[in-house]
């Protein structure tokens, strides 16, 4: 007789704080040993709702910590060139460690050409192609704070990754793409098989339900319905959308790319939305200013 699975919620809220925590004694150690407290700085763009929610939870995360943070904000109408002006005084400041430019950026500035502007030792989100091609190569590198939260929860969890069949739904440089590279390599968690589906992936379902790790980062609101997964399958949603909804207060509710209550159902472990992946990337945002601190010290 088949038993339904009983699931377990991979928790980043309270994984995140676990790791806050850690980070907090860190800091009160390198305080007594007078050490240089990390500096985490993040420039902030124009009036999306979206990146001033992130970048404030960002500025919140390192007072809790110990850790000194500095906002700089900007019209949308900055030109590019002072824009790039700013990036090259955070990269001389030797009293900053790291620093992030909060994207999307306005139309007439070009994304590639910013990300690439900012100092690979000072790219604590793990964008700049250097930094890319290192974590391609598996060498000590700052790894973007999405994928690296996701490797934390699975390694917390203690999830078995070692020949598993892990499907990444998205192809993104931000998270499809290097989740694909660290989910393959040759350590824990890792040495998975990895498939990486995509819009233009014929019979997605076709490798869902072969899957034993599926981690979706598409975009698009509870596009993984249970019928395209196997009983017993880990789920990691990476996905957030608004969605509208008259009876919560605030007027919508957030979903992820997983329809949770039935793919639940089947899912031996599985992250919320909201209280998964997101709280995720902010430590492990904090844990890459951290590591930036140690190295210059």
């Amino acid at each position: 007789m088949e038993m339904e699975t009983t699931y377990q919620l991979l928790d980043g809220k309270k994984t995140s704080s676990n790791i806050k925590e850690e980070l907090a004694i860190e800091v009160k150690k390198i305080k007594e040993e007078g050490g240089q407290i990390p500096h985490l700085a993040a420039i902030l763009v124009g009036d999306d709702g979206a990146s001033e929610t992130y970048v404030n939870a960002k500025v919140k995360a390192c007072e809790l910590i110990g850790f000194k943070s500095s906002l700089f904000r900007y019209d949308a109408s900055i030109s590019e060139l002072e824009l790039l002006a700013k990036i090259e005084e955070l990269n001389n400041d030797s009293s900053l460690h790291g620093f992030i430019v909060q994207l999307p950026l306005p139309d007439h500035i070009d994304e590639q050409k910013v990300t690439e502007a900012v100092a690979p030792e000072k790219d604590v989100d793990g964008f700049h192609p250097e930094n890319v091609g290192k974590m391609a190569l598996d060498l000590p590198t700052f790894v973007s704070a999405t994928p690296y939260g996701i490797m934390q929860l699975l390694e917390r969890y203690n999830i078995e990754t070692e020949g598993k069949n892990c499907v990444v739904i998205g192809r993104s440089h931000i998270v499809g793409l290097p989740m694909s590279i660290l989910m393959a390599k040759k350590a824990y968690p890792g040495n998975c098989t990895v498939t990486v589906c995509h819009s233009r992936t014929k019979d997605i379902k076709e490798f869902t339900t072969k899957a034993d790790i599926i981690i979706v980062a598409l975009g698009s609101s509870e596009f993984l319905t249970a019928d395209m997964v196997k009983e017993g399958v880990t789920v990691i949603d990476v996905g957030i959308t608004r969605i509208k909804d008259e009876s919560k207060k605030s007027g919508y509710r957030l979903v992820g790319d997983v329809k949770f209550d039935e793919v639940a159902a089947k899912s031996s472990y599985i992250t919320p939305v909201p209280g998964g992946v997101g709280p995720m990337t902010i430590a492990s945002l904090l844990m890459n200013t951290l590591t930036a601190a140690k190295r210059a010290s």
